[in-house]
């Protein structure tokens, strides 16, 4: 049987642009809203260590591989580091950047008219 999948208005392009990140619910399920550059993002508003509220996270950037003493900053503004327990996340791949077991729960997101509408 064939999994069916709904498309939700979740916000508005503007609004979303201008905040950055939102938190909004849809279907009983709270969701993570992310502009990331000119692409929008959906992620599930838990973190799959504690289930913490992940979104909610300041979003940054991370110190990225480098040499002994040397410390390069980067991904500015595509990390999103959980409040509970600060572990980061890649906010266009949701991949965790040290377990590569672990990301968070994502979601289609479509663009019409305006709107911001997540896919589930």
């Amino acid at each position: 049987m064939e999994k069916t999948q709904n498309r939700y208005e979740a916000a508005t392009v503007e609004e979303l642009r201008n905040a950055k990140r939102l938190i909004v619910t849809v279907k009983g399920m709270e969701i993570g809203l992310f502009a990331v550059g000119e692409q929008f993002y959906a992620w599930r508003n838990i973190c799959p260590h504690a289930a913490a509220p992940v979104c909610q996270g300041p979003v940054c950037g991370t110190r990225l591989p480098s040499l002994v003493y040397e410390y390069k900053y980067g991904k500015d503004q595509e990390i999103v580091r959980c409040p509970w327990h600060g572990w980061e996340f890649d906010l266009i791949t949701g991949q965790h950047l040290v377990d590569e077991k672990v990301k968070l729960r994502g979601y289609k997101v479509e663009v019409e008219d305006g709107k911001v509408y997540v896919v589930i």
